[in-house]
């Protein structure tokens, strides 16, 4: 990835959004009131492309994440590079093909997965790998941090819980039977995703899952929990399956499915809006936006032109950027700020 590769758009297109009051969950989906249209404007192309050469095109892999402290990170093979202000370096170089990689957040730190199934902790401020930590037989295809707790999951099939205050501390958690490629923490439960189609809920210090669903049709990769009422997970399906379902996760059960007609690749929820951005391949390898909670579509935003593999946000919210199997990273005004003397209830935010 070389600076004078990059290609610059002006156009800027958006629609803000407002910030909202935290709710409970209760009953946000058994509104009798009916959805109206909705639809908003939404931008016709990014406002950046960079090209990434070497992009890997594997739907069960983590390969771009952005930091808390607004530091952009993507794998190219065996090269991460970091986007920050504006500007591109290169910062681990391996000989072995990259697989994952995660921030800790607050930090400079960075925790990479590879193909030999080994996880790597570098400082990049100081440009130093930390440590090496070899806790898997295959390769590690997803990270997700807790504090100062990394998870890691691997084609072994396994999750491991590694506590970076420690130096040998470790629990591994079984639950899948393929890869685990989806993993997400929220303040008080991790959900993975694996190609064997189950999602799994735990909870922190039990080796089992809380609850273990099995409606998805295909792998499940995509996950992503809503920042608006606690307990609410998204999580989205590959090929066979193309759904993107909802679940009250206090409660153990599917609140909504909604079939998306294309392999869901990765979700993003707006942190200003009631909103859930989703990613997905074959045939138009579109970004969609959906009004929660009803998940009514607010439209459809095109550009790549190979499946969307990847999606992450800057800390502020107000910038999305997304990366496909067409070797492109794309910046988007998708969610958009507004002014905070502006709430709502969610119970009504579809009518």
């Amino acid at each position: 990835m070389q600076a004078n590769r990059f290609i610059y758009s002006s156009k800027h297109i958006f629609s803000p959004g407002f910030d909202l009051a935290i709710p409970k969950a209760s009953d946000l989906f058994q509104s009798s009131h009916r959805d109206e249209a909705l639809s908003r404007n939404l931008p016709t192309q990014a406002e950046r492309i960079l090209d990434a050469p070497d992009l890997l095109d594997d739907y069960y892999l983590n390969l771009l994440d952005w930091s808390s402290l607004d530091s952009l990170g993507v794998a190219l093979d065996n090269t991460i590079y970091a986007w920050t202000n504006g500007e591109v370096r290169e910062v681990v170089s391996s000989p072995i093909t990259i697989t994952s990689l995660a921030w800790m957040p607050g930090t400079h730190c960075l925790a990479v997965g590879d193909t030999e199934a080994d996880l790597t902790l570098y400082d990049i401020q100081a440009g130093k790998k930390i440590r090496v930590i070899h806790a898997h037989t295959d390769r590690i295809s997803s990270l997700s941090w807790k504090g100062s707790i990394l998870s890691s999951g691997s084609r072994d099939s396994t999750i491991v819980h590694h506590d970076m205050r420690a130096k040998h501390f470790q629990m591994q958690s079984k639950g899948h039977f393929q890869e685990v490629c989806g993993l997400k923490w929220s303040d008080r439960y991790l959900a993975s995703g694996g190609n064997d189609n189950h999602l799994n809920i735990w909870e922190i210090g039990y080796s089992t899952p809380t609850y273990s669903f099995h409606d998805h049709t295909a792998a499940v990769k995509a996950l992503a929990w809503c920042p608006y009422t606690a307990g609410v997970l998204a999580s989205g399906g590959g090929s066979a399956d193309q759904t993107i379902r909802l679940w009250d996760v206090a409660k153990g059960n599917c609140i909504k499915t909604i079939n998306t007609g294309s392999q869901v690749c990765a979700l993003e929820w707006s942190k200003h809006d009631t909103e859930l951005l989703s990613a997905h391949g074959f045939a138009d390898n579109q970004l969609t936006v959906w009004k929660y909670p009803c998940m009514q579509k607010l439209g459809d935003i095109k550009g790549h032109t190979a499946r969307v593999l990847y999606l992450a946000q800057n800390p502020e919210g107000d910038q999305v950027v997304s990366a496909g199997a067409d070797e492109t990273i794309r910046f988007w005004k998708i969610f958009e700020k507004r002014g905070k003397n502006r709430s709502m209830d969610l119970k009504f935010s579809c009518r």
